[in-house]
């Protein structure tokens, strides 16, 4: 078949069966740690401070990342990364088990991983097309995000059988060995993968940075985005963060099932627009077909916070999910395929950070929202908004010409 092509690359094979399991305990982990802080703080602002913790360390190292992952070796690095999560997580399990967990345990926890991960998505992105030829690309850009968020609608369900029979400690611990289990599946990268080529001598980090810079400033196509997507993800993004859960309490009475329902839907709509995207060898006219989907969530984004119902709310997460998924796979397909592969770790960092620069402000924005105006505000406002900014970027000629 045309979408698993990929995998009869053996290093793919294994980076992709690795990250698999690792997703699978990260979704079932934050669903049950959201649902946690929601529960034992009662405040949007506070479960926010959460998702603060873990972006704003990815914020002020990403750009190190980036150049790291272009000088040595990025298996090693994702090893580091996988340890020292899965070690974390652990603890963060221990302290639930004895019922001495806090909310700035889990602050802290997150500061660390959102660390670690500023090394390790730069490093997945530029080690996809480093192990990948160029034609099977698209396979292998869908099946992880396939995986990625398959796992995120069978985390949550899962997360909800597991909470009632080992509790959220032993949730917890099954991340934490999920992490190890990924790391496994990538010691065999160690010998397929090449080292990255080394720069020159007098070349120093602050320059190679420089270098990446110049590179999205020179491409309309990709410093509009990265603009762009950095607004959006306060006004779509963070609604589904936070809002969420205090949207199901509000205005349907729901319990966890029904919030597990919820965000499902959005990772299985994610799946579908994967699928459907991951089959095509080429994609063409990707300006209008990323941004038109982008246009289309939020216009969604908007009816959740209408009186829809339980069954509104699902429809229309998974058709959000779905216009996500394509969006997301577009991107990441441009990035690899049209910027140079020596640049590729750097461009990465300077998109992650830019994409997410406002989302702490945009975490405490929404967290304070969300108890001021309630939750269905959130989303009709953050909707409107969305739709607004998909609207901006159609009005540039390098977005409606990208293809």
């Amino acid at each position: 078949m045309t979408l698993i092509r990929s995998l009869s690359h053996r290093a793919f094979a294994f980076l992709w069966s690795g990250q698999t399991i690792s997703q699978l305990g990260d979704n079932m982990y934050r669903f049950t740690l959201v649902w946690w802080a929601t529960n034992q703080t009662n405040s949007a602002l506070e479960t926010s401070a959460i998702l603060f913790c873990s972006v704003l360390p990815m914020l002020l190292f990403v750009l190190i990342g980036g150049v790291a992952v272009d000088r040595w070796p990025r298996v090693p690095i994702m090893l580091i990364s996988d340890i020292t999560r899965g070690i974390v997580v652990l603890f963060v399990a221990l302290l639930a088990q004895q019922g001495t967990l806090e909310i700035w345990h889990i602050y802290v926890a997150s500061l660390i991983f959102g660390t670690v991960d500023a090394f390790f998505q730069p490093a997945f992105t530029a080690l996809v097309p480093e192990i990948t030829p160029a034609e099977v690309l698209p396979s292998a850009n869908s099946l992880s995000t396939i995986s990625q968020r398959t796992m995120g609608v069978v985390g949550p369900m899962l997360g909800v059988t597991l909470v009632a029979l080992v509790g959220t400690a032993g949730v917890f611990a099954i991340n934490g060995l999920s992490f190890f289990l990924s790391a496994l599946f990538l010691l065999p990268l160690l010998s397929l993968t090449r080292t990255p080529a080394e720069p020159e001598p007098a070349t120093s980090m602050l320059s190679e940075v420089r270098e990446g810079l110049a590179t999205v400033t020179g491409s309309p196509w990709l410093w509009i985005t990265i603009s762009i997507f950095a607004l959006g993800n306060i006004t779509s993004s963070a609604p589904f963060m936070i809002a969420l859960p205090f949207l199901v309490k509000e205005s349907l009475n729901g319990e966890i099932d029904t919030f597990g329902l919820a965000r499902s839907m959005l990772s299985l709509g994610v799946v579908l627009g994967a699928l459907w995207l991951g089959r095509q060898q080429v994609i063409r006219r990707r300006g209008l077909t990323g941004y038109g989907a982008w246009l289309i969530g939020g216009l969604l984004t908007l009816a959740i916070g209408l009186p829809i119902g339980g069954v509104g709310i699902a429809i229309a997460s998974l058709i959000v999910g779905i216009t996500t998924g394509v969006f997301a796979l577009i991107w990441t397909n441009t990035l690899q395929q049209l910027v140079p592969r020596d640049m590729l770790g750097r461009v990465s960092s300077i998109d992650y950070l830019g994409s997410f620069l406002l989302l702490p402000v945009g975490y405490a924005l929404v967290g304070w929202a969300t108890d001021a105006l309630g939750a269905a505000a959130v989303f009709i406002i953050g909707g409107a908004l969305t739709m607004g900014l998909a609207v901006l970027g159609l009005l540039h000629p390098a977005i409606r010409n990208l293809d």
